[in-house]
């Protein structure tokens, strides 16, 4: 069986083509900063590991993190803050906003990647020098909790990012081929719901759930919704106008995704997007049981089929071992007949 260093390492390039915007591609909205593409990371370059949320468990946990770095071909440097911890959060936010910004500063690190998620990555943005970042742009990296920093990235800066696993995270191959085709490649993938043959009749174990069919054109925009749906109301969401919403989370019970879904419906940010693709919802139901609950997939269905714009579920994003990375701020086209998010310009230069 292969090693995890094996696998990662093993994985090469994938060929890719560069797609052209159609005619109905939507611009950035007014008033939001222009899209910036980082510089792409390289073989051997500086990877700087950050933790801008919760805590790693000792340096043991830390020689893993760095070991998988290096299976990536990259050189991990971790912020000089990394192993702290103040209660559930990696160290006090100032120390650990200022190990996120001292990574963007240091001209030896290419690319940054949070080790982990958890909670905290929102208390960081008072403290955050987005006009240093967008001087001197990088990618970041990182899913779950780090939302946040997506998202405010895109709102102040402009710059893209990654929503795809952390340094901590499993890193099996479809996951490390994913990222790299974005990070290191500049390529413009298309990422299809994946297809099952189980032992049942139909032969189908999982599938693409559409809610509403069409094809739309948009940046996309997204993360995790508990994260995002606390934002709102922030000056760090930026403007949905035209964006395919992508989604995740994972352990929340069936009315509490509804209750954030009606907070972005109240909040009128459903209503401007022109796309939604919601991934996994990993344990997403009431500890209770019972058919007194809506099913989570009956909440999608009510909430995004009245948008009248194309909405699926059962995209490869989320609290999964093999998540596909999804670029934020990047336009795409989704066709939710099919399941399909279709990149339509590289992440990085």
């Amino acid at each position: 069986m292969l090693t995890r260093r094996q696998a990662v390492a093993g994985l090469g390039a994938a060929a890719f083509a560069v797609s052209q915007f159609s005619a109905r591609a939507v611009a950035v909205p007014a008033g939001s900063p222009a899209p910036v593409r980082p510089p792409r990371l390289r073989e051997g370059d500086v990877l700087g590991l950050v933790a801008p949320a919760g805590f790693i468990g000792d340096r043991f946990g830390l020689s893993e993190i760095e070991e998988t770095v290096r299976a990536m071909g990259l050189v991990p440097k971790s912020a000089p803050h990394l192993l702290a911890r103040e209660g559930y959060l990696a160290g006090s936010d100032e120390a650990r906003a200022d190990d996120l910004m001292a990574m963007f500063a240091d001209d030896d690190v290419r690319g940054i990647m949070a080790v982990r998620g958890g909670w905290g990555s929102a208390r960081l943005l008072p403290h955050i020098d987005f006009a240093a970042i967008a001087r001197k742009p990088k990618l970041f990296a990182g899913f779950s909790d780090n939302t946040a920093l997506h998202l405010a990235l895109t709102a102040r800066t402009g710059v893209h990012s990654i929503h795809g696993p952390n340094a901590a995270a499993s890193w099996p191959p479809q996951a490390w081929e994913a990222f790299r085709r974005l990070a290191f490649d500049a390529a413009t993938p298309t990422y299809s719901v994946p297809s099952y043959s189980g032992p049942n009749l139909s032969g189908r174990g999982a599938e693409v759930r559409t809610f509403r069919g069409g094809k739309a054109q948009g940046r996309l925009l997204g993360g995790n919704l508990t994260v995002l749906s606390a934002l709102v109301g922030t000056p760090y969401l930026p403007d949905f106008s035209g964006a395919i919403l992508f989604l995740e989370d994972t352990n929340e019970s069936e009315y509490r995704i509804d209750r954030m879904l009606t907070q972005l419906a109240l909040a009128g940010i459903l209503d401007k997007v022109a796309g939604v693709v919601f991934g996994q919802c990993t344990g997403c139901h009431n500890p209770d049981g019972g058919y007194s609950n809506f099913t989570v997939y009956e909440v999608f269905d009510r909430r995004f089929a009245e948008l009248g714009v194309p909405a699926f579920q059962g995209a490869m994003i989320g609290h999964i071992s093999g998540q596909i990375s999804m670029p934020v701020g990047v336009m795409a086209e989704i066709d939710a007949d099919a399941g399909t998010i279709r990149m339509l310009e590289p992440t990085v230069s």
